[in-house]
């Protein structure tokens, strides 16, 4: 287990912004570390993650994958059953209700895949709040039907259009905002990464999966599972996934990353197995970078997980061996997408695929004792025209 000190996840994490920034940090770090010990945020917050995010999420025994598979029984966590289709409703819930506390009246997030766009747009609908939503374009296109559901819920959604139009892209765009808009714009943050006290931030309020799952199994099995497998692109389902087992040495943890079109290719966003340490978007962590230390270009089917980093607490579980990252390939996730889709009758978003396609890997390994719990982070209906054009079927003939 890696401890945090002063902001820092062992050698990783910090404060990297501009000056204008630091204030904003600051009231932030003791608003949240208030709400913490807060009974009446801690009411609110329980609330809305029951009573509008539809939580706890089932812990649904796979039992078509398990006996197909031969090897450990599979569980699986449904994210994809939140409010929203995914975890990203947990976090942004939280940091809403902060903002709220600290009287701000604008939220801005970025989005890759578009599940935390469409999470921050509802929470701000609900809080009459107004809403603008960073966007790469390329992920604007290949997601058309999230852009239309942050709009339809009264976001702006602001494609971004520097570098190359993709997740990290709108980071720096929504970073760009904040500075100049701080004194009414909270930045909900959507991932485990950026400056503290984010990453403990979205920690804490994603730490609901695994308090939950790890009640949920001993309830039905009467142990701890012996494997947890989460998606991981900046790592927000898969700390949330984590959290709760990381005092737990006899459960192993893996991150199953995107390798696009492969670890040699050129065309990959496999972070922890690729990358460097360096400094970007307010945090020291690893980073996909050039020679030159340049943030290098990334590829994934995936949206949601082509981003070029990891949250710091990631970086520091690998380095301290908690934690095993892998990478998935394209071709093995839209095989694991179909796969689950056959097997269990659930369409799950191509980022849950990567962790699928890991968990299938994995309990071939495993011996029937032995248990697994799979996050599904969200559900799969803006994936399926992607995945059918892969294949090579064109949706709008």
């Amino acid at each position: 287990m890696t401890e945090k000190v002063d902001n820092r996840f062992g050698m990783y994490g910090g404060q990297f912004v501009p000056e204008a920034l630091m204030p904003e940090l600051i009231r932030l770090q003791d608003a949240f570390e208030a709400c913490k010990h807060d009974d009446d945020f801690q009411r609110e917050f329980h609330r809305l993650l029951n009573d509008y995010a539809g939580r706890p999420s089932l812990l649904y025994y796979a039992k078509n994958m398990t006996e197909d598979l031969g090897g450990a029984k599979i569980y699986l966590k449904r994210e994809d059953l939140n409010h929203t289709g995914a975890h990203k409703i947990n976090n942004v819930i939280g940091q809403a209700l902060l903002a709220k506390r600290l009287g701000k009246t604008r939220l801005i997030a970025e989005t890759g895949a578009g599940q935390h766009g469409v999470a921050t747009a509802t929470i701000a609908a609900l809080f009459g709040m107004d809403c603008e939503i960073y966007m790469g374009k390329q992920d604007t296109d290949r997601q058309r039907l999230n852009v239309y559901r942050m709009e339809l819920l009264g976001a702006k959604v602001v494609p971004v259009t520097d570098g190359q139009g993709l997740l990290k892209d709108a980071v720096n765009a929504a970073l760009a905002d904040w500075a100049q808009h701080a004194a009414d714009t909270f930045y909900v943050i959507g991932s485990a990464v950026g400056p503290a006290p984010y990453p403990a931030m979205v920690h804490e309020f994603q730490s609901v999966i695994s308090k939950e799952s790890r009640q949920q199994i001993l309830q039905v099995e009467g142990r701890l599972p012996d494997a947890i497998v989460a998606c991981c692109g900046g790592g927000s389902n898969a700390i949330g996934s984590f959290a709760d087992y990381l005092d737990k040495p006899s459960v192993k943890l893996y991150g199953a990353e995107a390798a696009g079109q492969g670890l040699a290719s050129g065309k990959t966003a496999a972070t922890l197995e690729l990358g460097s340490d360096g400094i970007f978007h307010g945090m020291a962590s690893k980073f996909l970078q050039n020679q030159d230390g340049q943030i290098a270009k990334v590829y994934s089917i995936s949206a949601g997980l082509d981003y070029p980093g990891i949250g710091p607490e990631h970086a520091a579980l690998q380095a301290s061996g908690r934690a095993t990252y892998v990478g998935i390939t394209d071709e093995e996730a839209v095989q694991a997408f179909e796969y689950i889709a056959r097997k269990e009758g659930i369409i799950a978003a191509i980022e849950s695929s990567h962790a699928v396609a890991y968990t299938e890997k994995l309990a071939k390994t495993m011996t029937p004792d032995q248990i697994i719990i799979c996050t599904l982070s969200g559900r799969g209906d803006k994936d399926v025209a992607q995945v059918a054009n892969y294949r090579g079927v064109d949706l709008h003939d």
